[in-house]
């Protein structure tokens, strides 16, 4: 029976002097570094979220640095067991590499939605336009971008797309400028129409008057002349006034029988002209289309003329 218990000590005084006091003070670094890790992470929560970050930027260096505080536990927890990390680094750097290098695109998402998280070219409200598509951004993540576009459709757009594209703030100034042109006949009285729009443009409640309205001529047709209103509005109204200018266009033309033929558009409500609908086009298209029926028939005169003689 003696022999029984000397030999169950003796197992565990080599269990202790071998591996055991190793176990031990592995488990000690690995609870002491979960504590220690939580610590960290709640003070650099708080720190983050007193600091004027936005959300995504905090949660972000959150993430991080709970990644990098795992990885130096790990390291430790490995080296308490007598193990040798230069090994385990290796591996873990080719394992990187290779992930780096499947997820390359993925990968250059994540870095370009780390510099749209601290440059802020623009921040979750504004109203955008990029790669086509113009929107409302809901929400700016790592990889990618969501912008809901004014027919409620949710549009997706990848990081890397954002900064190597054109990128248009709409929402980045208080003010933004209402650009219409419009066309007037050259019967018309066009001080009249001037004075009239920029009137009833000042009285509108939607369009603000510093900076005040202007109209201005801009180009001289054969039948009409081009013309465009500038006014401005806030950038919450800015569709609102967009569409009052348009109404105050249309009525003073029609009030003014302004306009320059009953069978054409006059007004452009998309800010750019519709060069196929004016007459003047029209017509200097049907007169060049005359003058090259007429060289030609005269270029197959002279030469029957010629064949002749």
């Amino acid at each position: 029976m003696e022999d029984f218990w000397k030999s169950i000590q003796d197992y565990f005084n080599n269990f202790l002097y071998d591996g055991g006091i190793t176990i031990v003070r592995t488990l000690a670094f690995a609870l002491l570094g979960l504590v220690i890790l939580k610590i960290v992470r709640m003070i650099v929560r708080r720190a983050a979220l007193k600091s004027k970050l936005d959300n995504a930027a905090a949660t972000f260096i959150i993430s991080m640095i709970t990644v990098v505080l795992y990885i130096a536990l790990v390291i430790v927890v490995v080296s308490s067991l007598g193990i040798s990390t230069a090994g385990i680094i290796a591996a873990f750097s080719a394992v990187a590499l290779a992930v780096a290098l499947a997820l390359k695109d993925s990968l250059a998402s994540l870095a370009n939605g780390v510099i749209i998280i601290f440059t802020k070219p623009f921040k979750k409200g504004d109203t955008i336009m990029i790669n086509g598509q113009e929107g409302t951004v809901q929400d700016i993540r790592l990889f990618n971008t969501k912008i809901l576009t004014f027919n409620n459709e949710e549009v997706i757009i990848p990081n890397s797309d954002v900064l190597s594209e054109t990128l248009v703030n709409e929402s980045n100034r208080p003010l933004r400028r209402v650009e219409l042109p419009f066309y007037i006949s050259y019967t018309a009285d066009a001080n009249k129409v001037r004075s009239e729009v920029l009137r009833r443009m000042e009285e509108s409640d939607q369009i603000i008057n510093s900076p005040a309205p202007a109209i201005c001529f801009d180009t001289f047709g054969e039948l009409t002349v081009k013309c465009t209103a500038y006014a401005w509005a806030p950038v919450e109204a800015y569709f609102d006034a967009k569409n009052a200018v348009r109404e105050i266009i249309y009525a003073v033309i029609r009030e003014n029988k302004a306009e320059p033929s009953a069978r054409r558009v006059l007004v452009d409500y998309d800010g750019a002209a519709t060069v196929a609908l004016l007459p003047e086009m029209t017509d200097s298209a049907d007169a060049a289309a005359n003058t090259a029926n007429t060289t030609n028939a005269d270029a197959a005169t002279a030469k029957k003329e010629a064949d002749d003689e």
